[in-house]
């Protein structure tokens, strides 16, 4: 039986997924501005992207398009990320991924 989509959480899901992204980004190419964000602080960071990954990925092919909308809504580099993420078969966990790549993807997208 197919999970039930409720397009409202799954928009949320999308939503805070590229939002936190943002934020992670940010914290990393700015660690000095935020001294609150230790390495406890960063992990749970890590960890809400990821769950909200999940969230879209459960919702499978309408967490996809939820995500595609919120990207045409905000053509912005967490709403992209977000996309990615979910077009990749066997995405890499946050904490692996290497992020100059991902920046210099998120880039060359925006162009």
């Amino acid at each position: 039986m197919p999970v039930p989509v409720l397009p409202e959480i799954v928009r949320q899901h999308a939503e805070m997924a590229a939002f936190l992204w943002t934020v992670y980004d940010y914290h990393l190419l700015h660690p000095d501005e935020n001294p609150d964000m230790d390495e406890v602080r960063l992990a749970r960071l890590v960890a809400r992207i990821e769950a909200h990954l999940d969230g879209l990925r459960v919702a499978g092919p309408e967490g996809l398009a939820i995500a595609t909308k919120a990207y045409e809504a905000f053509p912005e580099a967490g709403e992209l990320f977000v996309l990615r993420m979910l077009s990749v078969p066997d995405p890499p966990r946050i904490a692996a991924l290497d992020l100059e790549k991902v920046r210099d993807y998120l880039a060359a997208a925006k162009r």
